[in-house]
């Protein structure tokens, strides 16, 4: 399959119109949403199952009321590529089948 590729700034643009609620920091996007405990271990298994399916994952950070998903591509020098925008318009459909609420 190869290394993936980093996109471009226009393309990181692009595609963050696409993953509405996501911000920026560098080369990593983030997003956190609001919701208990036990219902973010749920979502976590959820979407750890579907990072294993596809071979992408982010880094996951559970609190008492709230969990940050942020993704960036290791296997890319720790850049930007389509596989992270992939990734996270996942979580947001997994998050939302979960009916957690943004925090936005």
């Amino acid at each position: 399959m190869g290394t993936p590729k980093p996109l471009t700034e226009s393309q990181i643009e692009t595609e963050l119109d696409r993953v509405p609620g996501w911000t920026r920091d560098g080369d990593t996007i983030s997003r956190t949403f609001n919701l208990r405990y036990h219902a973010g271990v749920a979502v976590i298994v959820h979407v750890a199952d579907r990072e294993r399916r596809i071979g992408h994952h982010a880094d996951i950070d559970l609190r008492m009321d709230h969990i940050t998903f942020s993704v960036t591509t290791h296997d890319a020098d720790f850049k930007l590529t389509q596989a992270d925008f992939d990734l996270a318009a996942r979580i947001d459909a997994i998050v939302a089948a979960h009916q957690a609420i943004p925090l936005d």
